[in-house]
């Protein structure tokens, strides 16, 4: 499997994609820094065979209906999470398509659904086809329509029951 943990040396890679990928929605390595801290067994880096960077998957728990807002630290996770929070996909244009996404996905989901009721994310750059394949259903909460507009008018929170 070309996925394996994410270390902090990585971070310069993290923020190359996320530069290609996510333009509209800049975060900071500190953010990164952040999430590899708090919960390290949630953040991955996929790679060519030649060490290449092709993708990441920033995830922790969390509290169900309260994502945190972008490119924020968040310094602390919460007593008593509630829900896996899947906070950033991202993959390189040559690495879409090859079964990555599904691959971090499906071992996320796999790795979490024991532990939480359920997995949430907010869903940008239309992606909500992509990932309602993996049983994510929008959630229609206007308590998070100003939060939800800081990533743009077509981002969407989503949450899978366990």
């Amino acid at each position: 499997m070309p996925w394996r943990p994410m270390t902090p040396a990585d971070i310069p890679a993290v923020s190359a994609i996320a530069e290609i990928v996510h333009p509209g929605y800049p975060e900071r390595d500190a953010v990164y820094r952040d999430r590899i801290g708090l919960w390290p067994e949630g953040c991955w880096i996929a790679a060519r065979d030649d060490g290449l960077p092709l993708g990441y998957l920033l995830s922790h728990p969390w509290s169900e209906g309260a994502p945190p807002a972008l490119d924020i630290v968040l310094g602390a996770l919460p007593a008593a999470p509630d829900t896996y929070y899947l906070h950033d996909l991202a993959l390189l244009p040559e690495a879409r398509g090859t079964g990555l996404a599904r691959e971090i996905v499906e071992a996320t989901i796999g790795r979490a659904a024991p532990s939480f009721p359920n997995l949430s994310l907010v869903a940008v750059n239309r992606s909500t086809p992509f990932w309602s394949r993996f049983g994510f259903a929008v959630q229609h909460r206007p308590e998070l329509a100003e939060k939800l507009a800081s990533y743009d008018a077509d981002a969407r929170y989503m949450v899978r029951r366990s």
